[in-house]
């Protein structure tokens, strides 16, 4: 056996030793679990992916605590100068993901798999172990913002112990849960982004003209901090999680309904495609949707009243409810604990999917814990990283800028494979990407160069 696979192997069976640890403990108390939890087959699953869909899961957990953070910021510190960036992403995200479907569909494999057998491996994992660092940084900032939005509707609850029970309670949901289930907990999940739409309906007299004639009217400047933000905002909209847990969901779906294996999963249709598409580019308007009204809310309110200092979510929403009144802040807590409940899940995941595909485990959330140790071992791991942040200290701001940073560093990289793949006809064949895809493909890669580029410049000048 080469030096190679030895390496392989033994990191494998690291990886998998929490995940086999928890199921024996899960195997050792499985008739009091069935007893509590009574599950249906997995035959339903189909059922519950139509009615949710992987474009709505991606598109609503891009909206996370550290998203609308971000979003909260822009409108708190800037106003509505920086409105268009929705109408702006919207497009470029969407074309995104759809590449990011079309692939697992027609390949029926993973964008880690896929980039495994095209692409060099040293560069896959590379961009890989800084994923996995930049969501575990993210899911830290986003459980501490969850206990603190908790803590927005009952304020002797604490924080620790919040903390603890939304890193488990996710973890264990993850690894647990029906995988049927599992697709209607996030399904409803993603409805909750929509009490940021209604923030915006439940404050008195919001001057809705001002606010549509500002998001179609570009306002741009070139501070320090102003280009930190826009890249803050494209580093949150065009993420490169969201890219692994797409692809992968939709092979998940394929395995939901009977096609276990590569093969009888490779290919697709137009009724495919067109569900797809509709699917995808649904779930990405609702996320730049909810990020419109949630600048638009902090900028007709905080900013106008001279707000401007916001370092967390539930700040935003502390600040709201002078001036918003009690639904504004009611619907913006209860926001921040939902879009976590759906957002950590998916950066573990996708950390998960993007690992386990590149040294080849097996993977996906429709095997058994045991069955699937190494994969099950990354979610593991990633959690209890997360959690850990929290105890140590560590700025959940300072959390976000080093995800941030990795972000900006492995985004281009993971575009420019992703457009070769989804351009090549050997791989894709007649679902190749056309001419106009393509340039909105290499758009969004010169975008998002330029925005890390000038993000990681801006942080050490």
């Amino acid at each position: 056996m080469s030096y190679e696979y030895k390496t392989r192997d033994v990191l494998e069976k690291i990886v998998s030793k929490p995940a086999e640890t928890l199921n024996t403990f899960a195997e050792g108390t499985q008739k009091i679990t069935e007893a509590i939890t009574h599950q249906k087959p997995l035959k339903g699953a189909k059922d519950f992916w139509h009615g949710l869909g992987p474009g709505l899961t991606t598109g609503a957990s891009d909206d996370d605590p550290a998203g609308i953070l971000t979003y909260s910021q822009t409108g708190a510190q800037y106003g509505t100068n920086f409105l268009w960036l929705a109408a702006f992403t919207f497009p470029l995200m969407g074309i995104i993901q759809e590449m990011c479907a079309r692939l697992g569909l027609v390949t029926g494999r993973g964008l880690a798999g896929n980039i495994r057998r095209h692409y060099s491996r040293r560069v896959l994992l590379i961009c890989c172990s800084l994923l996995f660092a930049a969501n575990v940084f993210n899911i830290g900032a986003d459980l501490g913002a969850m206990a603190q939005g908790v803590r927005l509707l009952i304020p002797q609850a604490d924080t620790a112990v919040l903390v603890i029970v939304f890193a488990l309670g996710t973890l264990l949901m993850q690894i647990f849960i029906n995988y049927a289930k599992y697709a209607k907990h996030l399904k409803y999940l993603a409805l909750v982004l929509l009490a940021y739409i209604f923030t915006a309906f439940a404050i008195k007299d919001f001057p809705w003209g001002e606010v549509l004639r500002r998001s179609i009217t570009p306002s741009m400047s070139f501070g320090k901090d102003q280009i930190l933000l826009i890249c803050a905002i494209l580093g949150t909209t065009i993420s490169p999680y969201l890219f692994f847990w797409q692809t992968s969901q939709e092979v998940e779906e394929e395995i939901a309904e009977g096609n276990v294996t590569i093969v009888s999963r490779q290919g697709t249709n137009h009724k495919e495609i067109k569900r797809m598409r509709s699917d995808v580019w649904s779930g990405m308007l609702l996320s730049n949707l909810v990020m419109f009204f949630i600048i638009a809310v902090c900028a007709m309110t905080l900013y106008s009243h001279g707000i401007t200092n916001i370092q967390s979510a539930s700040d935003a929403a502390s600040a709201l409810r002078p001036l918003a009144g009690n639904g504004a802040y009611w619907l913006f807590a209860i926001g921040i604990i939902g879009t976590g409940l759906l957002g950590v899940p998916v950066l573990a995941g996708s950390s998960a999917y993007a690992i386990s595909e590149s040294f080849g485990w097996r993977a996906g959330l429709f095997y058994k814990l045991k069955h699937a140790s190494a994969f099950y071992g990354v979610i593991i791991i990633s959690m209890l990283v997360g959690l850990a942040m929290n105890f140590i200290g560590l700025d959940p701001i300072k959390a976000l800028i080093y995800s941030a940073v990795i972000n900006g560093i492995i985004a281009p990289i993971i575009l420019v494979l992703i457009l070769g793949l989804s351009s090549n006809q050997k791989i894709m064949g007649e679902w190749a990407n056309g001419g106009t895809v393509k340039m909105l493909g290499w758009l969004t890669v010169i975008v998002m160069t330029i925005s890390g580029i000038a993000a990681i410049v801006s942080l050490f000048v």
